[in-house]
């Protein structure tokens, strides 16, 4: 007959297989879809905003630097919001987020088309739409990395081509409507479109009921089937001990973490393994930390680990990853900002103007999906693949003024639009080998705030050079050098994984010594 321990640890690994493993399909397809059209209404609406540049700018009588500030604060909410996301999603579910998020823009875009100033447009299509894109984008990025593993650069790429297609789409329709119904208009149009962000949003089941919550109760549920008939509930600082006492990856991955790693799930995990512990733990800091001040330290560390894992900080490979963000960032929304702007200023048609978008996103897409699929084949390390693609991607920027005809334009637009496809649809995967999946949410929480600096002066940089040199070609070439600049910390990225393969074997045999 099987003990109770045994039992129990029977029960914790076939709840740890459910949990460590994304369906990879399934349901999964319907995040997927869900992810795909988040894309599209977010970025791909941010990409497509330069139709409105030129129509705003005159309307207005200002200057390209002023305009730009009304993408440049939708950037810089979109990033400095992503780990209010983050945190919003771990405590009201990813279904009520998202949905609130599509209200938000809806909002936000609608405001917008009355707006009767610069300013009123900086605080509804800038601050209210950017929120709103900030609450939809976050999490439905965190639940398509839970309910992918296998396929998880696939899925990316996928999700990631709704940005290009609607990119496709809106283009041209977004100058269709604005010489139809001007400019306000064809905003409100935009923001009747962007309130399907809460279907998305209902879309994002939970995955197996698998909430930090639930999985706290399953800890709880199996340690009490281990324990004697009338024993004490396990306490909260139990909880602690059996999630401190697995070994994991050096930066504290939050609640759950446990999971991921094959030696816990056979581990024994009866309440008196972890008093057991929890006496050796107190025999080591006698008449240093109380007892009861320590339970309550450990107590409000997990519930802050639950929603926000802000050791994060502290790892220094996702600091120099987020140093790439940051000017990547410079280089990544000023292009798409000015392409029709820049084109009508060569003497190209208006309609010329935004067919170059529509060539770009077409060329996006096929960046996307077809690097996405050579990611998922494991040839080279993504990381590799990633710095040769940003690099590509700066020098294509650096060469771009040198156009001039819109045979020229549409050709530097494609290659544009391919390398930024090649770039995007493994940035994320990165991301998640970098911190893990488990840590992914906060990650991207971090990751998105971080970047925000360089997100929110791109456009208002090389507005300000624009008006300096009278020249929309010189805002290509500030996006040009901040990318090649950003591709330099993929290096050092890549160095330091490098040594700490080198060190890990050391790290192994170690662990094995003091076992």
């Amino acid at each position: 007959m099987n003990s109770p321990v045994k039992a129990t640890k029977e029960k914790t690994t076939a709840a740890a297989m459910h949990h460590a493993s994304a369906p990879d399909g399934g349901y999964s397809w319907f995040v997927l879809l869900s992810c795909f059209l988040v894309f599209g209404l977010t970025f791909g609406v941010v990409k497509a905003f330069g139709i409105f540049f030129v129509e705003i700018q005159r309307y207005f009588e200002t200057t390209a630097a002023a305009t730009s500030w009304i993408t440049a604060i939708a950037v810089g909410v979109i990033h400095v919001g992503a780990p209010v996301a983050s945190s919003l999603s771990e405590y009201l579910g990813h279904r009520c987020v998202v949905t609130l998020g599509g209200l938000l823009c809806t909002a936000g875009m609608v405001g917008g088309a009355y707006a009767s100033s610069l300013t009123q447009l900086y605080a509804t299509v800038g601050f209210v739409n950017g929120l709103g894109l900030a609450l939809t984008w976050t999490p439905s990025v965190t639940m398509l990395g839970r309910y992918f593993d296998r396929r998880r650069p696939v899925a990316n790429a996928l999700a990631s081509a709704g940005e290009c297609i609607l990119t496709f789409v809106l283009t041209p329709l977004l100058q269709v409507l604005v010489d139809a119904y001007t400019w306000r208009g064809a905003m409100l149009l935009l923001g009747a479109l962007q309130l399907h962000l809460c279907v998305c949003g209902v879309l994002l089941r939970p995955l197996g009921g698998s909430s930090t919550a639930a999985t706290e109760e399953e800890e709880v549920k199996d340690i009490e089937e281990g324990l004697p008939q009338g024993a004490p509930p396990p306490t909260e600082d139990d909880l602690c001990l059996r999630r401190a006492s697995c070994p994991g990856p050096a930066s504290y991955p939050g609640p759950g973490h446990e999971r991921d790693h094959p030696t816990c799930a056979g581990e024994d995990v009866s309440v008196e393994s972890l008093k057991g512990r929890r006496e050796g733990l107190e025999s080591r800091t006698v008449g240093k930390i109380p007892s009861a001040s320590r339970s309550r330290r450990a107590e409000l560390r997990t519930k802050i680990l639950r929603y926000v894992d802000y050791t994060l900080i502290g790892n220094a490979q996702f600091m120099v990853y987020s140093m790439f963000g940051v000017f990547a960032a410079l280089g990544f929304f000023a292009p798409a900002l000015f392409l029709v702007p820049y084109a009508r200023s060569r003497g190209v048609h208006e309609y010329q103007a935004a067919a170059l978008m529509s060539i770009s996103a077409a060329m996006d897409l096929t960046g996307r999906v077809f690097f996405g699929w050579v990611a998922n084949l494991r040839l080279v390390q993504t990381v590799h693949q990633l710095t040769a693609s940003v690099f590509l991607l700066g020098a294509v920027l650096l060469l771009f003024p040198l156009a001039s005809s819109f045979p020229r334009l549409a050709a530097f637009s494609a290659l544009y639009g391919l390398m930024f496809g090649a770039t995007v649809c493994v940035h994320i995967t990165v991301l998640a080998e970098v911190v893990g999946v488990r840590s992914l949410g906060s990650a991207l929480g971090f990751f998105m705030l971080i970047r925000s600096s360089g997100g929110m002066m791109g456009p208002p940089i090389a507005g300000l050079l624009i008006d300096k040199m009278s020249d929309y070609g010189t805002g290509f070439l500030m996006a040009g050098v901040a990318l090649i600049v950003s591709a330099l910390f993929l290096l050092l990225l890549d160095q330091m994984k490098r040594r700490g393969q080198r060190s890990h074997p050391d790290a192994l045999r170690s662990v094995g010594r003091l076992r």
